[in-house]
């Protein structure tokens, strides 16, 4: 797949036959623009002709297996490119967020969002996730692959046009919520692009994909909700990731330490180790989960009992490990 690596973005190609997509929902959405003169008109199907075809092809060649290969301290609880079938997302206003099938390289189908309603101004559009157990976490990540188109390179859109859009979360017990009001939600952060696509890139088929992490802290519920605003940006929501991080089980110096889900913030967990079979404490061993998924500062160890010796991280009968090397004599001047 002809993909080009650059820093802080991927490059995507779009078919040539993407240029001849317009959903019919889109084509209503502008119909009531026709009635104004004929240079607005022609400004508007410009737009029309340059915004939508990078939105709306049905072969988006993503490296879509690469994407979904995860780090082994990453536990994952959403990932909308794993979806088997339509994501079921709550989306109002009717005319805002739009759900679109795409296919990866392997002809696999995705489930993506667009919206671009850059005609108007004042808009408000929301889209919001299914409820989201944490499974334990306090802390979560959110991963969001996304395009945005340039407002300065839309022919005859007015300043209504923006490039950015907002991301909020709401706690819940409740997994079936049908409605949550706005003000109820807590904003995460306002998402702008490091870099948006243009008329250019567009017309060389490549398209431009952002990817922005941000996370959430001191969880204490169930689960949540995740939700995008509109505010008027030419955007596609390619994937939406959620997970929080854990330190992986490992076995250091015969203790045994258990996966560990990290903190609710930046403080370290302290974790007891257990000794593997056939050893007994030395010495208490503890070591510290960071919040980053990481081991930290091993303290204390396990020795294998009497009859057994370490072999491998293990305590095997009757094995009796190389003997040490005395080290060499030291000279003394007496010695001269």
């Amino acid at each position: 797949n002809p993909v080009i690596d650059r820093p802080g973005s991927q490059w995507i190609l779009l078919p040539l036959r993407a240029a001849a997509l317009i959903s019919s929902r889109l084509r209503w959405r502008l119909s009531k623009f026709v009635h104004r003169d004929a240079g607005a008109q022609r400004s508007l199907k410009m737009a029309l002709h340059w915004i939508y075809p990078s939105l709306l092809s049905i072969l988006l060649l993503i490296p879509t297996q690469a994407l979904r290969n995860y780090p082994d301290n990453e536990v994952t609880l959403l990932d909308s490119m794993s979806a088997l079938g339509d994501l079921g997302w709550e989306a109002y206003p009717a005319e805002g967020w739009e759900e679109i099938s795409v296919m990866d390289e392997r002809n696999t189908p995705m489930r993506t969002y667009q919206v671009c309603n850059v005609m108007e101004a004042n808009q408000n559009n929301w889209l919001r996730t299914s409820h989201i157990p944490r499974d334990g976490a306090h802390r979560v990540y959110i991963e969001i692959k996304f395009t945005l188109r340039d407002c300065n390179s839309l022919p005859g859109v007015p300043g209504t046009c923006k490039e950015t859009f907002n991301m909020y979360y709401y706690e819940s017990n409740n997994a079936n919520l049908w409605f949550i009001k706005e003000s109820q939600y807590a904003k995460i952060d306002t998402i702008a692009a490091d870099e948006s696509f243009t008329q250019v890139d567009v017309g060389d088929r490549v398209m431009k994909l952002n990817t922005e992490v941000r996370d959430i802290s001191n969880l204490s519920k169930k689960g949540f909700y995740l939700a995008f605003q509109d505010v008027g940006a030419c955007i596609a929501l390619v994937s939406v990731r959620v997970f929080y991080k854990k330190c992986p089980l490992t076995v250091l110096n015969l203790a045994r330490f258990p996966d560990t889900v990290t903190g609710g913030d930046s403080a370290l967990v302290e974790v007891r180790g257990s000794c593997v079979n056939d050893s007994e404490e030395f010495e208490a061993p503890r070591m510290y989960c960071s919040a980053d998924g990481g081991w930290l500062v091993p303290i204390g160890r396990c020795v294998c009992k009497a009859g057994f010796g370490e072999h491998e991280g293990h305590c095997q009968p009757g094995f009796q490990p190389p003997a040490t090397p005395p080290p060499p004599a030291i000279q003394t001047h007496a010695d001269e």
